[in-house]
């Protein structure tokens, strides 16, 4: 195991380690030295937000890919040790640097675990970017999965559909069963393999939920539900039962038509302009001010969307702050609201799953466990490690699939030794991820999302297990 934190492409770095006191935190506007090239990826950066982190290691435990490892370059702590000698210049860029940076998932669970507050995010977002749109020759974004599946289909809910439409026909024929029950999934392409195997089992094909929906009873605040892009292709009942559950809550609930994708994907892709357009797109369509909330059910959308405004600095700036202002998870809306106790018995035991960024960047965590709790007949059982990453992360499961595999063969041990029938996680990646997990062990595991439980004890419908 590999403890130190100098060793490696951070050796060059040790220099400049802080003292293990918290310094004064340097204000957000203080910059790397304007001498540094504006190719340097740490050069846009506040370089106070580097100081922060005074290399104390209690992030170690919680990151995920240190756990796996146990390699300080692979830490948070000595990834920042890497990112801030890139910038000084005391260390080249190389190829070994980038794929220690690369192999974060960005859970942000090191913010969670850090007692001076280090804004890790704040570092390696927009550090990742800048290294893709800096490093010479032509960006790891631009190879074909980027260009036509992670860019080209998956922020597109209606491409999404319509590429399903196969799918949809060979899981009716059983073919989906039959290639991973051979493993002839593994003679695809590599990406494209592991998406056969991702891909959960889609329920027949519903309608576009309506631009508006009548609150039931006396009307207790107007939200506007955000739908999201692969969520509402591969999810959208999920997207019905959200909406059902906000009406059963006494909201009325508006679904704008030209809402786009939160620009998770091409943000942490390092394909910032795009992200920065449909960030813009969501702004004007979601008409924050006309509402009491925008409800988001995927978390890694919902922490994009918060984050609106500190990603970009520019005339849009403002309008993109207060959409991110007006942003709630629905399981943080409800909770506050106070909910309406479902009536419905689902008498299963079941665990919950911390998804990161609701956890981690939301800082959204028992509000979730009280409302499962409401639930009639529901067992639930803590998770061990519940909020260490299950190793979807955007599309990290499709990029880095070794490091993926680890977590989510972790995970499921973990879901297994609670005894669970149902395994409960508030974000599409962790849900397809873990499903995953459990069909390629033959595991007989439902993954549901909270929402999805809470409809089905609203009008009383029992769970139907695949």
């Amino acid at each position: 195991m590999n403890d130190d934190p100098a060793s490696g492409p951070a050796a060059n770095a040790t220099d400049t380690a802080a003292p293990n006191t918290a310094p004064s935190k340097a204000p957000d506007t203080h910059f790397a030295p304007t001498s540094q090239p504006r190719s340097n990826p740490g050069a846009g950066i506040a370089y106070g937000l580097f100081l922060d982190c005074v290399h104390c290691g209690l992030c170690t435990a919680s990151c995920p890919t240190y756990v796996e490892l146990g390699n300080e370059n692979d830490s948070p702590r000595g990834r920042i040790y890497l990112m801030r000698a890139v910038t000084d210049g005391r260390l080249e860029l190389n190829e070994q640097v980038r794929g220690h940076l690369e192999l974060c998932l960005d859970c942000r669970a090191c913010e969670t675990a850090c007692p001076s507050g280090v804004q890790y995010g704040k570092l390696i977002e927009p550090f990742r970017l800048a290294m893709e749109q800096t490093t010479a020759g032509p960006p790891k974004s631009s190879d074909w999965f980027h260009r036509y599946l992670l860019f080209g289909l998956f922020p597109y809910p209606q491409r999404m559909a319509r590429a399903l439409i196969p799918a949809r026909i060979a899981q009716r024929l059983g073919l989906d069963r039959l290639l991973i029950g051979t493993g002839l999934w593994k003679l695809l392409p590599q990406r494209l393999g592991r998406m056969a195997t991702l891909l959960p089992p889609l329920d027949r094909a519903q309608p576009q939920l309506p631009e508006q929906l009548p609150a039931k009873g006396p009307r207790r605040a107007r939200v506007a539900l955000f739908t999201g892009c692969v969520g509402d292709a591969v999810f959208r009942s999920t997207n019905w039962a959200t909406a059902r559950v906000l009406q059963e809550n006494g909201c009325e609930v508006l679904i704008p038509r030209n809402q786009a994708c939160c620009g998770a994907i091409h943000f942490h892709a390092g394909s910032g302009e795009p992200a920065r357009g449909l960030a813009d797109q969501n702004v004007a369509a979601l008409n924050a001010s006309d509402v009491d909330a925008v409800i988001v059910n995927v978390a890694g959308c919902g922490a994009m969307l918060k984050d609106y405004g500190h990603h970009w600095q520019d005339q849009g700036t403002a309008a993109r702050a207060g959409l991110a202002a007006k942003v709630r998870d629905v399981s943080e809306f409800l909770d506050a609201l106070g909910l309406v106790p479902p009536p419905g018995e689902i008498p299963y035991t079941a665990t919950y799953h911390d998804a990161c960024h609701l956890n981690h960047a939301q800082r959204v965590r028992e509000q979730p466990r009280r409302l499962l709790a409401q639930i009639p007949g529901l067992r639930l059982r803590e998770l061990a490690e519940s909020d260490l990453c299950c190793g979807a992360a955007g599309s990290y499961n499709l990029t880095q699939p070794e490091m993926a595999d680890r977590l989510g063969q972790r995970k499921l041990r973990n879901i297994l030794d609670t005894g669970a029938q149902l395994a409960i996680t508030a974000n599409a990646g962790c849900l397809m991820q873990i499903a995953r997990e459990a069909r390629l062990q033959g595991q007989v595991l439902k993954v549901v999302h909270p929402m999805d439980l809470l409809d089905l004890s609203y009008r009383r419908q029992p769970l139907r297990f695949p």
